[in-house]
């Protein structure tokens, strides 16, 4: 082998120049698209048994007798046990909070003496197929003594409603006046104008493609328990199951493969993948529980069941001078881990006041439990509810002041940066006018006005919405201990280390289900390093491989991972630019990083390729300097400071109402976004595309019910209405570029904005179309029939005119 060319000419090849802002093919596609991805269900392995869950039938009751006897007699069933079998600790999340504002609840793996949702797990099936183990449920007998079940939150406040947890004597889990103007009052009393919004939103079920799954085995050589599961936050699986095995977490492993979607649902630690674990350390053998859709849509985590009660106060001029609300969240019946039932209405509370100028506020915020399956994070967490009943005010408010709708908005928007709000929220430099401005006018440009106008004279009714949000992102360890969280997310770390040939691989701690890491990532590294994007390997979801991370959600990947990612890719340069200016003998302030090498600056003839300086690093340890260890590795952390940083957006709707059937058609979607620097425009545009549709979905289709026993009346797709590619709108997304100073590279995040704008939007372009009824609706979603009464009273005013 032979000594470094310290003198070599660099390349006459040119790399593809900057990574950051190219919309590079997303790499994942090739096996996503072909079949070569490996899912949890994709997962086999020798001896393998199968799982499922004998679940509550009734909502609510006392488990007076549970038989297992039977199971174990099924023709291929393996084992069945209870929770007294397995004796597990319970799931408990904590915000260190007085018992005045916080009351934990303790969930346990599987259910013992009492029942508090149709669903809930009482009893794991162990066989040797699915199909054995489906029987192998059909033959457990549990006797219940019923209770009133508590299916509202209106039930579950009333004075006389009975307690789904006994320790919980209001089922109120969390009462928070987190803010409070002191003159608010006053406030409200001198106003030209008070309008007010009563708004209630659906529970909806974030439904990814991919069911949630685990596949647990014990591994001999390492002592590990492995559980190859699809979560978003595999460390907080790695803690918890430690924790309720009574083991250390070094023998817990978590791996999570290809993953199809989250959405949020799979960001919290769930009972069946601990009760799997459990029954895979009982045998000895691996275990595979995978959730049938009928599961996934009554007894998964849900989302989104809120009631807002909220005032505004305003001038003549149309500036608002106060908001007074009262929020109501339904969380079902236990907190989930680490958010707890907070994860709602504590975000609801902060960050209500969003993009306008609000003077004076009063908030007072509350999750209250009933007999339904908890609830989750979903995409948006309490952004899309809250914006909306914003956006309703607003609207109101232009109606009874006489202005436009879009003046109103734009006389009361953040415009000054850094602004600090009356919610002690600083808001990072945004384009929050500039979008508003363009969305309408691409609308007006277009021609939608006149033709809103044009129709109404052929009895078409046409109507046009806007909604105007930010969305914090890049939340840090400081913004969540805001919340009181006792496990408190925010830092990442990462790793980044070439090898003898100049590749590049990157351990992350967040996780990729569908947001492109494996592209995005790659680009910022090769961006700070100077090479191919191909040269990099994104490694992510293994516990094993990084000290800890917390996972994806919030839109934290790129402000938080990336700037991780970005500060290792850093750090691993400076150690390529150290060894580089030994090797051709002169200082490390005089060469630089380039072509996937180092050069001399002052002469650009003297340049060494990385895979000769690797091969010193880890060949030829001999000929490095000496202030150099062996290898090229490197390992950074990072923690967004202060409040994190906002991305924001404008989005505009045009709707159609048909009075025959009630139904809402999108007729035009305009998004006009700004996430600071898009690493990658196209992904960014897929995002946002995503994001509205989901909004789509809560606000027109999507809502889970229950009879008033408790039982779910959405067990399938005939009952649970998705919305398909024919009922998407033309969607445009423009993009306008406000770098942030709180992150590496300048980016915000972007994963939640289009499911944030989306619902006020349209619940705005719809109340335009009624705006001739004088009927208004602010309840979502927004169902045909309630269409149809508006439309049919509009009908009878007119022939009475």
């Amino acid at each position: 082998m032979t000594a470094p060319s310290a003198g070599a000419r660099e390349p006459t090849f040119t790399p593809s120049g900057a990574w950051i802002g190219a919309s590079v093919p997303r790499r994942e596609d090739p096996r996503l698209l072909t079949g070569r991805a490996k899912f949890v269900d994709d997962i086999h392995l020798p001896g393998m048994l199968h799982a499922q869950f004998v679940r509550a039938t009734v909502a609510s009751g006392v488990v007076a007798d549970l038989d297992l006897s039977a199971v174990t007699a099924v023709p291929g069933v393996v084992a069945a046990y209870s929770g007294s079998d397995l004796d597990l600790t319970d799931i408990v999340a904590v915000l260190e909070r007085p018992r005045e504002e916080f009351i934990p609840t303790s969930m346990p793996v599987l259910a013992r003496d009492v029942v508090r949702y149709v669903g809930e797990p009482l009893a794991i099936v162990i066989a040797e197929n699915p199909y054995a183990a489906e029987d192998g449920i059909e033959a457990a007998r549990v006797t219940y003594l019923p209770n009133t079940a508590v299916v509202s939150d209106w039930q579950a406040l009333a004075p006389d409603a009975p307690l789904v947890h006994g320790y919980a004597g209001t089922n109120t889990l969390l009462d928070v006046s987190m803010f409070a103007t002191e003159d608010i009052d006053e406030v409200f009393a001198r106003a030209d104008h008070v309008v007010r919004v009563r708004a209630k939103t659906g529970r909806q079920n974030a439904l990814p493609l991919e069911t949630r799954g685990v596949v647990a085995h014990w591994d001999d050589r390492e002592e590990q328990l492995v559980l190859h599961t699809c979560t978003q936050v595999p460390h907080q699986v790695r803690t918890v199951a430690s924790q309720c095995l009574r083991c250390d977490e070094r023998a817990v492993r978590v791996i999570v493969p290809d993953m199809g979607g989250g959405f949020g649902q799979k960001c919290v630690v769930g009972r069946e993948e601990i009760a799997t674990a459990a029954a895979s350390l009982q045998l000895r053998r691996p275990v595979k529980w995978i959730e049938d859709r009928k599961d996934a849509l009554t007894a998964s985590f849900l989302a989104r069941e809120q009631r807002y009660d909220a005032r505004a106060a305003f001038s003549d001029d149309g500036r608002i001078l106060g908001l007074d609300v009262d929020i109501v969240c339904d969380m079902g019946a236990y907190s989930c881990y680490p958010f707890t039932v907070g994860i709602e209405p504590l975000m609801a509370s902060a960050e209500m006041p969003g993009v306008y100028r609000v003077p004076a506020y009063r908030v007072r915020g509350r999750a209250v439990v009933t007999n339904k399956a908890p609830t989750a994070p979903y995409r948006g967490v309490s952004r899309p509810q809250y914006v909306m009943v914003m956006e309703r005010l607003f609207e109101r408010a232009a109606r009874d002041i006489g202005l436009d709708p879009v003046e109103i908005r734009r006389r009361n928007l953040i415009t000054v940066f850094p602004y600090t709000g009356v919610n002690d929220i600083t808001y990072d430099p945004g384009s929050y006018l500039e979008s508003l401005n363009l969305c309408q006018q691409v609308l007006t440009g277009e021609g939608w006005y006149d033709r809103r106008d044009h129709y109404a004279a052929q009895g078409r009714v046409l109507g046009i919405g806007y909604s105007c949000f930010s969305e914090r992102t890049g939340y840090g360890s400081d913004a969540f201990a805001k919340r009181k969280m006792k496990v408190v997310p925010g830092y990442d770390i990462a790793e980044a280390t070439m090898d003898t040939n100049g590749s590049v691989i990157v351990t992350t701690g967040t996780l990729s289900h569908g947001q492109s890491h494996e592209t995005t990532m790659a680009q910022i590294v090769a961006d700070q390093l100077g090479i191919d994007v191909d040269k990099v390997k994104i490694s992510q979801g293994d516990t094993a491989r990084i000290t800890y991370g917390w996972g994806s959600f919030a839109s934290r990947s790129i402000a938080i991972g990336g700037s991780s990612i970005d500060l290792a890719a850093t750090k691993l340069g400076d150690k390529l630019l150290l060894i580089g200016a030994h090797l051709l003998e002169t200082s490390p302030d005089d060469v630089e990083l380039h072509n996937a090498g180092v050069r001399r600056i002052d002469d650009h003839n003297r340049w060494l390729p990385f895979s000769e300086i690797a091969e010193v690093a880890y060949l030829k340890a001999h000929l490095l300097p000496k202030e150099a260890e062996p290898g090229l590795r490197a390992t950074a952390s990072f923690d967004a400071t202060g409040d994190g940083t906002f991305s924001n957006a404008t989005h505009g709707a045009v709707v159609e109402l048909h009075p025959g059937s009630g139904q809402v058609q999108i007729l035009r979607y305009v998004c006009v976004e700004d996430c600071g620097v898009a690493i990658n425009p196209q992904v960014v545009e897929g995002q946002a595309r995503g994001g509205i549709a989901q909004g789509i979905a809560g606000v027109l289709f999507e809502e889970v019910t229950y009879d008033t026993n408790g039982e779910p009346s959405c067990a399938s797709f005939m009952d649970y209405k998705v919305p398909t590619a024919m009922e998407m709108p033309d969607i445009s997304v423009h993009h306008l570029e406000t770098p942030s100073a709180f992150t590496r590279s300048g980016a915000k995040g972007v994963g939640e904005g289009g499911t944030i704008g989306a619902p006020a939007a349209i619940l705005n372009a719809v109340n335009d179309a009624l705006r001739d009824t004088g009927i208004e609706l602010d309840d979502t979603p927004i169902a045909p029939e309630t269409v149809q009464r508006a439309l049919h009273h509009r009908m009878c005013a007119e022939v009475n005119l």
